[in-house]
C-alpha cells in the first residue's frame, strides 16, 4: 500500500503560527523516514487555527530539508491565480527538487467571502472558467500549447527535466470527470465529502482519456488518528473534532484546543449529534484497527494510494499516529 500525508498546518491553542509551521517541517522529515510516498501541504486563507496560506513558500523550505519524499500542494486554489504564474512557480520548484514535485489543483475559495474578494476579482466567474484555466495550466507545465496560439510564444521557465506531476483534487463527480477529461491523476477528499468514493473513482476510470498520464491514477484522502489504544485515540481525537465543529459553525477559536479544554466545551444536543456525525467520517483506533480499516477502504475503492490527514493538539501525538500507521503498513 502507498500512504501519503496531507498537512493543513494546524495551530494548537498553545502555539504560534511559526511553531506550527516548524512542526510541518518536522512532519515532512518524519514522513520521509517512515516511508510515506508524498507530503502535501494545504492552502487556506485567514482561517483560525490553520497556518499556511502559501504552499509555494513552505514547499521550498521543506524540500531543502528533505531528500526523497515527493512534496506538493494540496491544493493550489486555481481560480485565484493566473495559470502562467502557477506554472512558473512549480516549474522552478521542480527544477530545484527533481522528480519530487506534485502540483495539486483545487477550485475552493479557501476562506471567507471577504478573503475571496481580497484575493481575486470575479471569483465565481473564475470558477466557471476552471476547465479552460486548468487546460491552460497543463499546457504551460508540459510546454505544449498548440502552435500558432499566443501562449505558444512563451515558456513558464525554467523548464525542468521532469515536470511537476499535476493532480486534480475534488469531492464530486464533476471534479472526477474534469480530471478524466484532461488525463490527470485524481485525488478524492473523502474526509470532506459525503459522496461515495467508489462511485466517484469508477466514474473517473470509465471516463479517463490519456493526457498528463496514460492510465488512471487515484488517491483517497481520509482523516485518521491512531494511538497505542483505541481509548487513547478517541481522547486525542476529541480536540480535533471540537475544533472542526466550532470552526465549521463560525465560532472563533485561537487554535486546536487541548484535550482538557475540549472536555470543558459545553455542547448542545445538536452539537453532540454533529460531533457524532463528524466522528463517523474519521478512522480512529489502535494500530491494528486502523490498519484493518485502511485496507478495507483500499479494497473497496481500488485506490492506488491513501493520503492521511491527522490533526491533534499535541505535535507528538500527530507524529506518533503517523509512525504507528507506518509501522503497521509500510515497514
Amino acid at each position: 500500500m502507498k500512504l501519503s500525508i496531507l498537512d493543513q498546518a494546524p495551530v494548537s491553542s498553545n502555539q504560534t503560527a511559526r511553531e506550527a509551521l516548524e512542526q510541518s517541517v518536522l512532519l515532512a522529515q518524519a514522513a520521509e523516514t517512515y516511508g510515506y510516498t508524498r507530503y502535501w501541504i494545504a492552502e487556506h486563507h485567514d482561517l483560525p487555527g490553520l497556518a499556511c496560506p502559501a504552499p509555494e513558500v513552505m514547499l521550498p523550505y521543506i524540500g531543502a530539508r528533505t531528500n526523497r519524499i515527493r512534496i506538493g500542494s494540496g491544493a493550489v486554489l486555481l481560480p485565484h491565480y493566473k495559470p502562467y504564474k502557477v506554472a512558473e512557480i512549480y516549474n522552478m520548484m521542480a527544477t530545484l527538487f527533481p522528480d519530487r514535485m506534485d502540483i495539486g489543483i483545487g477550485r475552493a475559495p479557501g476562506g471567507s467571502a471577504e478573503v475571496t474578494n481580497a484575493l481575486s476579482d470575479h471569483f465565481l466567474k473564475s470558477v466557471w472558467k476552471m476547465p479552460e484555466t486548468l487546460k491552460d495550466l497543463l499546457h504551460f507545465i508540459h510546454n505544449d500549447h498548440p502552435a500558432g496560439s499566443e501562449s505558444a510564444k512563451i515558456k513558464a521557465a525554467p523548464l525542468p527535466e521532469i515536470p511537476p506531476e499535476p493532480w486534480l483534487l475534488g469531492t464530486s463527480k464533476k471534479s472526477a470527470l474534469l480530471a478524466a477529461e484532461h488525463g490527470m491523476a485524481y485525488a478524492f477528499g473523502m474526509f470532506m465529502s459525503d459522496k461515495d468514493a467508489m462511485e466517484i473513482f469508477n466514474l473517473y476510470k470509465d471516463s479517463f482519456q490519456p493526457g498528463s498520464i496514460q492510465a488512471p491514477k487515484t488517491l483517497l484522502a481520509v482523516s485518521v488518528i491512531c494511538a497505542e489504544t483505541t481509548e487513547q485515540a478517541e481522547e486525542i481525537a476529541l480536540s480535533s473534532l471540537c475544533w472542526s465543529m466550532q470552526r465549521k459553525n463560525g465560532e472563533g477559536l485561537s487554535g486546536v484546543p487541548s484535550i482538557a479544554e475540549a472536555k470543558e466545551f459545553n455542547l448542545s444536543s445538536s452539537e453532540k449529534e454533529e460531533l457524532r456525525m463528524m466522528r463517523e467520517k474519521m478512522i480512529i483506533g489502535d494500530p491494528a484497527d486502523v490498519k484493518e480499516r485502511l485496507l478495507e477502504l483500499q479494497n473497496q475503492t481500488k485506490t492506488d494510494e491513501i493520503m492521511i490527514i491527522t490533526i491533534t493538539y499535541s505535535p507528538q501525538d500527530r507524529l506518533n499516529s503517523y509512525k504507528l500507521i507506518a509501522e503497521e503498513l509500510l515497514q
